[in-house]
């Protein structure tokens, strides 16, 4: 027993990721920057936006890398963790580039670096191989610090995470060119996020909170005004619920204000808002009077329903549908995002724990504020082989 108990304590050190190539046939169209993974915020809405339907790609942008330690310091386990994969996002949108998943320390009770959000809850991402996933769940990873409460059934954690604010400026970029150009977001607090979880042996289910001050500012301009800040708010509730042997139901419903940055796809935290008696803008028309235009949170609705079947131990399948729908500010330009939606359907090989084949149907549609709609169906085939260096010992 004692040399079990010292094996437990030594320091353990992994490397690990895996090689994945994604095979993608679009029968629609979505940007080109975002061939390789299906958001419907980047579907367009009006035809040929993006030239002719029926686009092919290959990727290798899923693969990954990482690197994890674990050791005892002082009495408490330490663990570190650094992840990357290859999918260009942001500037790098439509690279194959390595982008960082996580950088984070945890010693003890105390975690701090970038991992998943304390508002989020990754294990109902359900078993798919299409990179980015449903688009109604809360999905983020964030520099924070977070403290965690227990370690049994019941387990509860906070955090002060890094903020995000996402800003559209809407139609007062038609009614003030240069003011419109020059607002941007200013984040002035770390959000505070929250959740507790409790898990059996049926499953688990996670209600998690997040509070954060949502504002802007307009650069450039005398003090920066025009600006304003909200109180941006949400609670995201999640569950994972075994069936049978294998199986999994993953149930998901998120609801704020505000909370848009935090979402897997679509939307926007803030936006323009005008008083009683102010129309939508046209080109050319006399300016909106002083103070009839102010920032507004925007409210958010999340929904995920999938379902995880394992037909044996090397096939399994995976079907289920997500939606995110945002109740837009009067004056959001018409093209501005409203709702969108995502469901998949697969079929899975795995003959070993190291090797994954699969085909999966996809399917997604963007509405936008005038109620335009773009759709795009795409099939994808993607072939995966891990790896880890405990393999070799």
């Amino acid at each position: 027993m004692a040399g079990a108990a010292q094996a437990a304590d030594e320091p353990k050190f992994e490397v690990y990721g895996f090689a994945q190539v994604d095979f993608t046939q679009d029968f629609n169209r979505v940007d080109p920057l975002w061939d390789d993974a299906l958001r419907p915020s980047k579907i367009p809405t009006t035809e040929d936006t993006f030239g002719d339907n029926g686009q092919t790609s290959i990727s290798v942008k899923q693969s990954r890398f990482g690197v994890k330690a674990q050791q005892e310091i002082a009495g408490k386990p330490l663990f570190v963790k650094f992840e990357f994969d290859l999918f260009g996002v942001g500037g790098d949108a439509g690279q194959t580039t390595f982008r960082l998943r996580h950088a984070y320390g945890q010693w003890g009770p105390v975690l701090a670096g970038q991992t998943n959000s304390v508002f989020m809850d990754g294990d109902i991402f359900p078993n798919t191989i299409e990179y980015w996933g449903p688009t109604g769940m809360v999905f983020v990873r964030t520099p924070q610090i977070r403290y965690t409460f227990g370690s049994g059934a019941g387990r509860f954690a906070i955090a002060l995470e890094k903020p995000g604010n996402d800003i559209d400026p809407g139609n007062v970029r038609i009614v003030d060119p240069t003011l419109g150009s020059n607002i941007q977001g200013d984040e002035e607090l770390p959000d505070l996020t929250g959740h507790y979880r409790y898990a059996g042996d049926w499953g688990h289910v996670q209600l998690a909170g997040i509070l954060r001050r949502v504002g802007y500012e307009t650069k450039g301009a005398p003090n920066n005004e025009p600006s304003s800040h909200k109180m941006g708010w949400g609670l995201n509730l999640t569950s994972n619920i075994k069936a049978g042997q294998k199986d999994v139901v993953h149930l998901g419903v998120v609801y704020g204000e505000g909370i848009a940055s935090y979402m897997n796809d679509g939307g926007t935290d803030m936006g323009p808002k005008a008083k009683p008696g102010i129309s939508q803008p046209i080109v050319g028309a006399p300016p909106v009077p002083p103070g009839s235009l102010y920032g507004d949170v925007l409210p958010l609705l999340g929904l995920t329903a999938y379902y995880d079947h394992y037909w044996n131990d090397q096939w399994s399948s995976s079907v289920g549908w997500s939606m995110t729908k945002v109740d837009n500010t009067n004056f959001q330009a018409a093209d501005a995002y409203q709702t969108g939606q995502y469901a998949s359907a697969n079929v899975l090989y795995t003959p070993d724990p190291r090797i994954l084949i699969g085909g999966e149907l996809l399917w997604g549609e963007r509405e936008d504020f005038d109620g335009n709609k773009g759709d795009d169906t795409r099939i994808q085939v993607s072939f995966k082989y891990s790896f880890s260096s405990n393999d070799f010992r």
